[in-house]
């Protein structure tokens, strides 16, 4: 792989987690932080494959992210069953509104 190849997936990968963090930060609905964590996951998948390029073990790299896709498919159907379950319950998707369910 050349080095401007490198670079850039080097800067997807960075310009994904930037998205993914200021995502988590601005967004109060639950159906959207699951898509923004899988924005966040899905970089950490195209980093682990780019340093299974750069270490020239494409095949770690590659079966690690696959792992990673399959276990963050798990994590967001879990989530959004979580989410229509808030929203069932109190009518709402805010974050804001999850601090009613105390026990």
């Amino acid at each position: 792989m050349n080095p401007t190849t490198l670079k850039l997936c080097l800067m997807a990968v960075l310009s994904l987690v930037g998205i993914g963090l200021y995502g988590l930060m601005i967004c109060r609905n639950l159906i959207k932080m699951v898509i923004v964590l899988q924005i966040l996951v899905k970089a950490a998948a195209l980093g682990l494959i780019l340093a299974g390029q750069m270490s020239s073990q494409i095949n770690l790299g590659q079966s690690l992210g696959i792992t990673v896709i399959v276990a963050d498919t798990i994590v967001a159907v879990v989530g959004m069953a979580l989410a229509v379950q808030v929203q069932r319950r109190l009518g709402t998707l805010d974050v804001d509104a999850l601090s009613s369910l105390r026990g």
